[in-house]
């Protein structure tokens, strides 16, 4: 992928060539709407002053003097006569004082058509004139030969006489191109500075970035402090996402670190107790290996609860599935029952109706039979375990309650800890249960609830919403 530096440059430096290019064509289009206007209103006047300067009657003296002044240095005005073009006038001035006067035109015609004075430039080589003598008053754009001409036509009845004046096309467009070029050469010449200014600007603005991944490639795998470096705030958004999934990870390795310290303990307490009553019953003593099947008993759902809950850490999300919850909670109970027949305990399934939710059929087999073999566990032998699943109108509760002695107050809200165990410490039970627990049904968008009963017991209740 191309890095933002080069992207950046190369992007600004088309736009800037972009720009310029625009500038000189819209130049060009100004230039050429208001040159022509210009040139309109200085013909317009020209050929005023012009015709104002003839006398009122002019006489041939009159025309020949506007030819002699409108003598060039290389072309000559001259005046046309009933018997044609009249070649003996005075000696003309001859001066051109300036070399674009040559792409400009003049002539008079009588009111029939007939030419009185034709300019340098619209004559042929036989002093014929070749301009078309005007037809109305205005300005146009007229062609002579190979050329255009924007030309003004004036009309004098009084004296009976056209007048027409115009700029050649080409002198029209070299304006044009001499504004459209004075507009491009100062930009072509500041385009290396506005490049070098572009280049080091964007430097500039990377920086910042280039100092956060620094910091973050020169961190040690150990530092997981949260980046206090000033930045724009472009950038703010991107540090807070690195200070929190910092945050995360050091929250996820720290609980790593808890469970598997904690794993370990609890690992070692059944492996010590199973080793011990091993070289009792190796001594001879009769009641060590009942106790040593406890120790494996415990041993053998520590390791099947770690399993679980290392499974529940990385899951992974799968589609949902209908999933009859009534079929659900009749097999969990059938399968847990010789556990509560062992200890005389009632199991009892109270308004079971047939409901069914959207979810993962093992995960909330594994969430409800951890809430049936906990409630069996902490049951006193001849208790009452029952499990009550009912449809209401904001969705599906699924409630277990036990008559055994509850959890204290005081260690309630952390009873879903994983290793923590709140009841008698007789009983054996890993403290992963719970946990395993909240964790499935957040998967499964389950609200969980845990609460003493008024009475005797605790209520552990699932709900679905709808």
């Amino acid at each position: 992928m191309m890095s933002i530096h080069r992207y950046l440059f190369r992007t600004l430096a088309l736009s800037l060539a972009m720009v310029a290019l625009l500038s000189v064509v819209a130049a060009w289009l100004i230039s050429q709407n208001e040159l022509e206007e210009i040139l309109d209103a200085q013909l317009a006047f020209t050929g005023r002053g012009l015709m104002s300067m003839l006398p009122e009657a002019p006489e041939t003296d009159d025309y020949q003097r506007l030819a002699r002044w409108m003598d060039q240095r290389k072309a000559s005005a001259h005046l046309y006569t009933d018997s044609g073009t009249s070649d003996d006038l005075p000696v003309a001035p001859g001066q051109t004082y300036h070399h674009e006067e040559r792409k400009m035109g003049f002539g008079l015609w009588t009111e029939t058509g007939q030419p009185v004075v034709i300019g340098p430039g619209w004559q042929g080589v036989d002093r014929q004139p070749q301009m078309p003598p005007p037809g109305e008053q205005g300005f146009e754009w007229r062609s002579l030969g190979e050329s255009r001409w924007r030309v003004f036509a004036l009309h004098d009845p009084g004296r009976g006489l056209w007048l027409q004046i115009g700029i050649e096309r080409d002198f029209f467009l070299d304006i044009i191109e001499r504004i459209a070029l004075n507009h491009l050469w100062p930009m072509l010449l500041l385009m290396p500075l506005c490049l070098l200014l572009v280049l080091r600007h964007i430097r500039r603005g990377l920086r910042p970035i280039e100092r956060l991944s620094q910091q973050v490639e020169h961190r040690d795998s150990a530092d997981l402090s949260r980046i206090a470096l000033d930045v724009p705030t472009e950038l703010a958004g991107l540090r807070g996402s690195l200070n929190d999934f910092i945050g995360r990870l050091k929250a996820t390795l720290e609980k790593e670190r808890r469970f598997t310290a904690d794993a370990a303990h609890e690992l070692r307490t059944p492996l010590a107790a199973l080793k011990i009553h091993l070289d009792n019953a190796l001594a001879g003593e009769g009641d060590a290996l009942p106790k040593a099947r406890q120790g494996v008993e415990r041993l053998q759902r520590v390791v099947e609860q770690l399993l679980v809950l290392a499974r529940v850490d990385r899951h992974t999300a799968a589609a949902p599935e209908s999933v009859d919850l009534r079929s659900l909670l009749l097999d969990l109970a059938a399968e847990l029952w010789p556990l509560a027949d062992a200890r005389s305990q009632q199991l009892r399934l109270e308004d079971v109706d047939p409901t069914t939710v959207m979810g993962n059929a093992t995960e909330l087999g594994i969430m409800i039979r951890n809430l049936l073999d906990n409630a069996l566990r902490y049951t006193p032998d001849g208790g009452t375990i029952e499990a009550i699943l009912h449809e209401e109108p904001q969705g599906v509760r699924l409630s277990i309650l036990d008559s055994g002695p509850g959890i204290p107050a005081t260690h309630l809200e952390r009873v879903t800890e994983r290793f923590h165990r709140a009841s008698d410490a007789t009983t054996t039970g890993s403290g992963l249960g719970l946990s395993i627990v909240l964790a499935l049904a957040h998967q499964q968008d389950v609200e969980v609830s845990l609460n003493n009963r008024e009475s005797a017991g605790f209520d552990a209740t699932l709900r679905w919403r709808r």
